[in-house]
């Protein structure tokens, strides 16, 4: 019940406070200053690029770098949506059908393909009627772009196929696993599947993806240090760790992230339990003074007293649990060294206090903007503007050019490299647009929603609480219960809403228990999947179910997912 809890505070709206106004940042005028931005760089890789994987900005061209999927289109789909551009996001839905094909022999990051490719099309699918799509019957159980989006991850599957069930980090899309393939994957591409693979099979109903996904969690939970600790790199037929750095950085960053995200979207104890022990360990030995430092994941020793920018995550991820005052903390620790160079270097010496030799580089990462949307939404507190802010002057004043925005090579002389990411479209101009857009849909609490029918029931869906993928494809956790019908958890929620209730002191609900004899539809089941529509409800009928109640919380309620009422 607390996961539950946690997630519907999450997607609660706090009221606006001064502190913003007070110090005169306009937050409407830099909203649309990012929505420029995206608009110079996404329309120049259209012009100049597409369909390559992405931008090179200073000679104006494209090139692939992931698999030759159109990367960048498939990266920044979602955030069209995010900006209001409906008609653009529907064409761009046609133009991947048509032209997007995984029978490709390609040589594919395993860890890079499901965060940008499978990550970016299931967002998209579940987003498509809220952008106007005309979707098809059995949406969201079935849809073109959940069709892509399957096709893209049984191209992974066989990376799983180890002795251990920790995946190979790369995967030919045409002939699986290549003979002689390395078995050394780092522990964030082991750990980072679960909640695209999980999304897929409830929505599929295939539980290989998210078994596979668990399989490999466990794994790197079994071959943990007797201290708590897990390495950076690991190999995956031998389970033998061969790099044995530990922190919360570079190359095992996203497998904590996941923990966390895959326990609110799966309301997983056991997954939030695993975190939870991994946070004690991390404190115990990599914490100082609000820093996080590399350790020797047996005996705990430092190994490097370095800030590597991926590590800006960690304080969203703290806020995501409730420990806001230590993200603050650590948040602030880190937007100092923004202000030092304007922007976080790869690599940054905390004793020294200044940039690491050949890590001086800054490629428009998003996960320091990624964390002060999350702490804003938390606290209002006006310092998280302000690194918006900081972000939008120095992104423009130092990485524009003609063709979009360039990586920046070096912080300190501002020399740049012929490289735009797709995630800067995927995620920092997402992170940024949604930090000085508090109305944005995203950020809805529940007082507005969408009921649909589906073959299986009814489904509410766009109600809020979205969990964001590790490139900031937002995912719909209601959405996960819109696909199958299961006995057990049809009963489960006819008990939970009997006790949330209190039905003794209300009109009678009817919960029909399917027959103990099959699984089959009945008659009106099969009727209603016929009729396959959707039903919009008053924000007055239902608002006090779907919001977060002031009655005993539920955890099965929290995430909006299938209801059976009666015509209240």
């Amino acid at each position: 019940r607390s996961l539950g809890l946690l997630l519907c505070l999450w997607a609660l709206r706090l009221p606006a406070g001064p502190g913003a106004a007070a110090r005169g940042l306009d937050i409407a005028s830099y909203r649309e200053r990012v929505r420029a931005m995206f608009y110079h760089a996404y329309e120049h890789y259209l012009e100049s690029a597409f369909p390559y994987d992405e931008l090179r900005p200073l000679t104006c061209d494209g090139q692939d770098t992931w698999g030759s999927f159109s990367l960048t289109l498939i990266d920044a789909l979602d955030t069209l949506l995010i900006l209001g551009n409906v008609s653009e996001f529907q064409r761009v839905v046609n133009v991947l059908q048509e032209g997007v094909d995984f029978d490709i022999d390609v040589n594919a990051s395993v860890f890079e393909t499901n965060i940008r490719v499978v990550g970016g099309l299931l967002s998209a699918h579940l987003l498509s009627r809220k952008a106007g799509v005309e979707v098809e019957a059995g949406w969201p159980c079935s849809g073109p772009l959940l069709r892509m989006a399957e096709e893209a991850a049984r191209k992974l599957l066989p990376a799983f196929q180890t002795p251990t069930g920790m995946p190979y980090g790369t995967v030919n899309l045409l002939h699986g696993v290549n003979p002689g393939e390395t078995s050394i994957t780092c522990t964030a591409g082991i750990g980072t599947f679960i909640v695209e693979f999980a999304t897929l099979s409830h929505l599929t109903g295939d539980p290989v993806f998210e078994d596979v996904a668990r399989r490999a969690l466990k794994a790197l939970w079994k071959n943990r240090s007797d201290i708590g600790l897990v390495g950076n790199h690991i190999d995956v037929i031998t389970a033998k760790w061969v790099a044995q750095d530990a922190g919360i950085g570079a190359g095992v960053d996203s497998y904590f992230e996941y923990l966390v995200k895959g326990a609110i979207l799966l309301q997983d104890k056991e997954l939030m339990s695993m975190f939870l022990e991994y946070n004690k360990a991390i404190k115990n030995y990599t914490k100082f003074d609000d820093w996080y430092l590399w350790v020797q994941m047996y005996k705990g020793t430092v190994s490097m007293p370095v800030f590597q920018s991926l590590e800006a995550y960690w304080p969203g991820l703290q806020s995501l649990i409730g420990d806001v005052d230590n993200a603050m903390r650590t948040f602030l620790n880190y937007y100092t060294v923004w202000k030092q160079f304007g922007g976080l270097p790869e690599f940054y010496n905390i004793p020294q206090g200044y940039t690491v030799d050949k890590r001086e580089g800054y490629p428009l990462r998003p996960e320091l903007i990624e964390s002060a949307m999350y702490l804003y939404r938390a606290t209002r507190d006006p310092t998280l503007l302000e690194l918006g802010r900081d972000a939008v002057e120095s992104i423009e004043k130092i990485s524009k050019v003609d063709c979009g925005f360039a990586t920046i090579k070096d912080l300190r002389d501002h020399r740049l490299d012929n490289r735009m990411e797709s995630f800067f479209l995927a995620e920092t101009i997402k992170y940024l647009y949604l930090l000085f857009d508090p109305d944005n849909f995203i950020h809805n609490d529940g007082s507005d929603f969408d009921v649909v029918i589906t073959p299986y029931g009814e489904c509410v869906l766009n109600a809020g609480g979205y969990i964001f993928n590790t490139e900031a494809h937002p995912i719909d956790p209601a959405a996960l219960h819109c696909c199958r019908k299961r006995k057990e958890e049809q009963w489960e929620v006819e008990d939970l809403m009997r006790e949330f209730y209190s039905l003794k002191k209300t009109k009678k609900f009817t919960f029909k228990r399917q027959s103990e004899h099959g699984e089959g539809e009945s008659a009106k089941d099969s009727e209603d999947a016929e009729k396959a529509g959707e039903k919009r409800n008053s924000k007055k009928s239902l608002h006090s179910l779907l919001s977060c109640p002031s009655q005993s919380f539920n955890s099965k309620l929290a995430v909006l997912g299938q209801v059976f009422l009666d015509n209240t």
